[in-house]
């Protein structure tokens, strides 16, 4: 390990440190801004044990098992419709003139309002949790192909046919390469929101889950416990994204930023 790795570790360790001096701090002291207040935050003592008692409850299984099955199958779901339409509408510019008017009109709806309607289409609640999380995860996907499509240099694209390339070869050999950064990049940002969007449907959806445990929790006026469902969807998301962000860097050694300060 370099120095400049060891140096950003501490960096990244102090830094949470600090955060949790001051929640520590503010939760102790009960702080009171007036339009802020700490007085009902639980400590990051009763935090840590609150998750030591859900590591060792058999709910844990449950609430994390469902949750990833729900996020993993709309997010593939997303990723497959997602990359397919933006590779479409990238190239053929009528295509993009038909759909782009619905797309923008979908795209700003949020999760929480697809979620009356979902219940009505779909004869489970499983099913409409997997749809809000699609919805959440595609937007994000499809934008970035598309930018990547088109972001493809012209001349590549030039050369490819000055030296008689088919369309089939086309698309995997310049442009699928040459837009692969951008759809990477898409696909760790839907990960992101499919989590959002998976924690909204099981507030109100769901039976099993970490957005149901943490809901139930403030129903139940579990504070503590609050808190550990949202430290478990962090932890999850993160881990999901940086899956993808290592699995991104193994496929696409030439976008490496190795060189950033």
């Amino acid at each position: 390990m370099t120095g400049s790795q060891i140096g950003r570790r501490l960096r990244r360790a102090g830094s949470l440190a600090i955060c949790l001096s001051v929640w520590q701090m503010a939760s102790t002291l009960k702080v009171d801004f007036g339009i802020l207040t700490f007085a009902n935050v639980p400590s990051p003592g009763d935090v840590v044990t609150a998750a030591f008692e859900f590591i060792r409850s058999p709910r844990l299984f449950a609430h994390v098992s469902s949750s990833l099955g729900r996020v993993f199958a709309g997010y593939a779901i997303a990723a497959v419709v997602g990359v397919s339409f933006g590779l479409v509408i990238g190239r053929l510019r009528f295509v993009g003139d038909f759909l782009q008017t619905p797309l923008e009109l979908l795209r700003p709806i949020p999760a929480v309002a697809w979620i009356p309607l979902a219940v009505l289409m779909f004869p489970s609640s499983e099913l409409s949790m997997i749809f809000i999380t699609f919805t959440g995860a595609l937007f994000p996907i499809l934008i970035n192909t598309v930018h990547g499509v088109e972001s493809v240099d012209p001349r590549l694209i030039a050369s490819a046919r000055s030296l008689g390339s088919t369309r089939s070869a086309m698309l995997l050999e310049v442009i699928i390469p040459g837009a692969a950064p951008n759809i990477v990049t898409g696909l760790v940002i839907g990960m992101g929101t499919s989590w959002f969007c998976l924690v909204t449907a099981e507030m109100i959806s769901g039976q099993f889950g970490i957005g149901y445990y943490t809901w139930e929790s403030y129903t139940l006026q579990n504070y503590p416990e609050i808190i550990v469902g949202m430290i478990v969807i962090g932890l999850l998301g993160m881990a999901s994204s940086a899956l993808l962000k290592a699995a991104g860097a193994a496929l696409l050694p030439w976008n490496s930023k190795e060189g950033r300060l």
